[in-house]
């Protein structure tokens, strides 16, 4: 398995008290965001090739119940270049979620690891748009 990136994902009550903190001191720079019952549910953060993701636990409850229950503090989200070279490699493992594809285009699974900590590997679609800022 080939894995392109490893991002984490911060689980938290809200994300609207952060930003402020990721944003203005540490100069991360909002990329995408995804509202959630009003909130924001998930942002996507970005410093030169550095990333992290912040989502709210409302939010991951209804996308991934499944991770929700586990309670974690954090899930690590690993970018593969092909998700299905990477399934054999994850034999053995509790599947918490997927195979799935997302409404981005990610073809997504999440497993827990023998610590018992969330894993989620993702393969995405390669980009349909050459135009900068098209989705």
């Amino acid at each position: 398995m080939k894995i392109v990136n490893v991002t984490p994902i911060q689980i938290v009550e809200r994300i609207e008290p952060l930003l402020a903190l990721w944003q203005n001191k540490l100069g991360f720079e909002k990329l995408a965001e995804v509202a959630h019952e009003g909130q924001l549910g998930f942002v996507l953060l970005a410093r030169g090739q550095r990333q992290v993701m912040l989502q709210s636990r409302r939010s991951l409850a209804d996308d991934l119940p499944a991770v929700a229950a586990r309670a974690p503090s954090a899930v690590l989200y690993l970018d593969v270049e092909s998700l299905d070279e990477a399934l054999p490699d994850l034999r053995g493992l509790e599947v918490l979620a997927g195979p799935r594809t997302t409404f981005y285009g990610a073809r997504e699974v999440f497993v827990l690891d023998p610590a018992g900590q969330v894993l989620g590997f993702a393969e995405h679609a390669p980009a349909q748009s050459s135009t900068p800022g098209a989705p």
